[in-house]
């Protein structure tokens, strides 16, 4: 019997997807190769560890502890707010 593996392109991983966007997008341009997994969670390397979030609560409490995540991840301030306290 074959096994199959289908893409969950539900409305929320969808909506999920577009919340992790912008973040995922700035990991990317800087060579963090960030991966989103399912359910959603996001994960990068950072110093040769994969290091991976299912909120944004925990990933801004890791940026925290890390200066150069802090400055990598600055975003416009108009948008900041919005991106990292949606739920």
């Amino acid at each position: 019997m074959p096994i199959r593996i289908s893409a969950d392109f539900s409305a929320e991983t969808l909506q999920t997807r577009r919340e992790w966007n912008d973040i995922f997008k700035i990991l990317r341009g800087n060579n963090f190769q960030p991966r989103i997994l399912y359910p959603a969670k996001l994960s990068f390397r950072h110093d040769g560890e994969i290091k991976a979030f299912q909120d944004k609560q925990k990933l801004r409490e890791f940026i925290i502890t890390s200066p150069a995540l802090q400055e990598t991840l600055k975003l416009p301030s108009e948008t900041k707010k919005q991106r990292f306290t949606k739920p």
